[in-house]
This record gives C-alpha cells, structure tokens and sequence, in this order.
C-alpha cells in the first residue's frame, strides 16, 4: 500500500499531466458546419472561435435570418466537437482515470 508521500507524488503528477493537456487544448482545432456544409465554424478545443466560412450563395440581403441561423448551429457544432476533443486530452493525461463530474485539479 502507497505512503502518503507516495500518493501525494501521484496526485502531482496527474496534476502536471492536465495542465499540460489543457494548456494544449488552445492548439487542437475542431470544426463545425451547418447548413450542408454552407457555414463552418473553426474553434480550438478550449472553445476560441478561429475563422468562420460562409458559401457565397448565401450573401443575398434575403437571407439575413437563415444565416443567423446556420452560423449559430455552426458554432455550436463547433462547440460540441470541442468538447469532445478536450475530453478526450484530458481522458488521455489522466490515463483514462475517471475523475468524479465537478472534480478540479489543483485540489
């Protein structure tokens, strides 16, 4: 059975591998799209908006309301993927440990 000295080691070192992990998570970029393809939204995985792209086609003073629309789902599309990949860094440094919902690091 570990020490005390032994478990604390352990608890900073899982706390040095996710701070590693989330200070990578500006660097991993996720996509998002609506509307087939028609608006796309660009973030990081921490959530930073990098770019959005919208089709030509839809640059006509009509439709002003429909791509409100699509680049809202865009972006939560986006949102969502990023959330994604920052769970996945985060399962990936703590080893697949499961960390109990609301548990942040450092104690």
């Amino acid at each position: 059975m570990p020490n005390l000295d032994d478990i604390l080691k352990m608890a900073q070192n899982a706390q040095n591998e996710l701070m590693k992990a989330q200070s990578g998570l500006d660097d991993v970029e996720v996509e998002g799209a609506s509307g087939g393809g028609l608006v796309k939204v660009k973030a990081s995985a921490k959530g930073r908006i990098i770019a959005i792209d919208i089709d030509e086609s839809l640059l006509a003073p009509s439709e002003k309301q429909m791509i409100e629309d699509l680049i809202a789902a865009a972006i939560n599309d986006a949102r969502s993927k990023a959330d994604l990949a920052a769970a996945d860094a985060m399962k990936k440094a703590t080893g697949g440990l499961q960390l109990p919902p609301g548990f942040k690091m450092p104690f």
